[in-house]
């Protein structure tokens, strides 16, 4: 089995509840340059490892300490090559990780208790160095293995070398496009959904009524069941009607309505730092009425009949009708976000689109359907799906499933290029490592085994 890949183990455990555990006693078990490891820095990422995935090999620590002086032998190279990495980069990438933890725990108050009380400006500035190193030895790693490519003769002997008799199965799954067309709300309905937040904010501002009370019985979005309470950063890719109306309030304020791409919101700030703020909303979004949907549905039917006789393809429908500026981005392609790939499972699907794939064949399209566009406020649209292709239920293989294969071959080439590439420059480099672990095999020869002290 071939060594994974480097920085692997590089998980996000700087901003992890591991870092508020009580520390036992340090001490320095590795060295490169004038960049040490410390036993504890390793301790943690074992163990933030081992509750991830419970079922760790033996080996693990020597894995993780491979990958930790790997890292430090990438960033003294990176130095001796004069690669940098802009401020901003760090900056930006920091900034991505809290805000997707923040958004685990539910809320930035939530976020920092877990993490020992610190806040998220001293979490920031203790972790900076971190993700520093991290992303210069991942661009020096980067520049390594540009070099590296497999020919289709070492991908089919890949797979030929892997044993036949346990070859991982993958479940039937598809490429759809969409053309969705999102029918516009009558100026009646958007107006009384208007009036009617109007009244609310009247019911909180001159009434005295709890903001968090009436966001529970009235907001039309999964914020309701914590009183319309979000944390948000301005950074964030949110409706930015929505965020300039947010910054523009003290503590305690509460915004005019507002319209957004989703609907109408009145936001109340209660709290604000830098970039960071935490806020409740009440949205109501504006009802599409069936007569509007039956509307979309008449629309997509010409447009379903064109496609069908071939007056035009399906690139040109989806940038001509589609509503969706998502879609069109993709060319009208739907996408899993987890994965960022086109290639769907069936049953990670919405309800009505796995009902749809059952009855198409490659290449051909749906009738016109109603689906649920937005499942938070339940809002509805009209689309047309187009089946690109379908793989059925299978073991792993070259016709179905080439791509991934050599996406597997190609990194445990690169790997051992890198693998290669660090054992024939270590000799170049300062190394210090403790006695404890100079008999891990991934570090065999490094140093002479009396190099390392306590």
């Amino acid at each position: 089995m071939f060594r994974k890949s480097l920085l692997l183990f590089f998980i996000s455990i700087a901003v992890k509840p591991a870092m508020a555990q009580v520390q036992v006693a340090d001490k320095i078990i590795g060295q490169v340059g004038n960049k040490i490891i410390l036993k504890s820095d390793l301790d943690e990422m074992y163990n933030q490892a081992a509750k991830d995935n419970p079922a760790m090999p033996g080996d693990a620590k020597c894995d993780i300490f491979f990958n930790l002086m790997s890292q430090q032998i990438l960033i003294e190279q990176a130095d001796r090559d004069s690669v940098i990495v802009a401020d901003d980069e760090i900056e930006g990438n920091l900034d991505n990780r809290i805000r997707n933890m923040i958004q685990q725990y539910g809320s930035k108050e939530a976020f920092e208790e877990a993490n020992g009380g610190r806040t998220v400006y001293q979490l920031k500035d203790q972790y900076r160095t971190f993700f520093k190193d991290q992303a210069i030895a991942n661009k020096m790693q980067g520049i390594i293995m540009e070099k590296v490519k497999i020919t289709p003769q070492e991908i089919d002997a890949y797979y030929k070398g892997l044993p036949q008799d346990s070859l991982p199965p993958f479940p039937a799954t598809v490429e759809m496009g969409q053309i969705v067309v999102t029918p516009k709300v009558s100026t009646e309905v958007d107006q009384l959904a208007r009036e009617k937040l109007e009244g609310i904010r009247k019911d909180i501002v001159e009434n005295g009524k709890s903001f968090a009370t009436m966001a529970g019985i009235y907001s039309m979005d999964g914020t309701k069941d914590n009183g319309g309470e979000l944390s948000i950063n301005r950074k964030d890719n949110l409706d930015q009607q929505f965020v300039a109306a947010a910054y523009r309030l003290q503590p305690g304020e509460i915004s005019p309505v507002i319209r957004s791409k989703f609907g109408y919101h009145i936001i109340q700030m209660i709290s604000r730092s830098g970039d960071d703020a935490r806020v409740r909303h009440i949205i109501i979004v504006p009802e599409i009425t069936n007569a509007d949907l039956q509307m979309s549905m008449k629309k997509l039917d010409s447009v379903r009949a064109d496609l069908v006789s071939g007056k035009i393809s399906f690139a040109e429908a989806v940038g001509k009708y589609s509503t969706d500026e998502q879609s069109k981005m993709t060319g009208g392609m739907v996408y899993d976000y987890n994965t960022n790939s086109p290639i769907l499972q069936i049953e990670n699907m919405d309800r009505e689109m796995s009902q749809a794939v059952g009855e198409l064949k490659v290449g051909e399209y749906s009738q016109p359907q109603i689906f649920t566009e937005n499942p938070q406020t339940g809002s509805r649209a009209t689309r047309i799906l187009f089946m690109k292709s379908r793989t059925e239920p299978h073991t792993l293989n070259l016709k179905d499933d080439y791509a991934k294969i050599q996406a597997v071959a190609l990194a445990k080439k690169q790997n051992e290029y890198l693998h290669k590439w660090i054992n024939e420059r270590v000799s170049t480099y300062f190394i210090r490592i403790d006695p404890d672990f100079q008999n891990c095999e991934s570090v065999q020869g490094w140093t002479k085994p009396t190099s390392a002290k306590n």
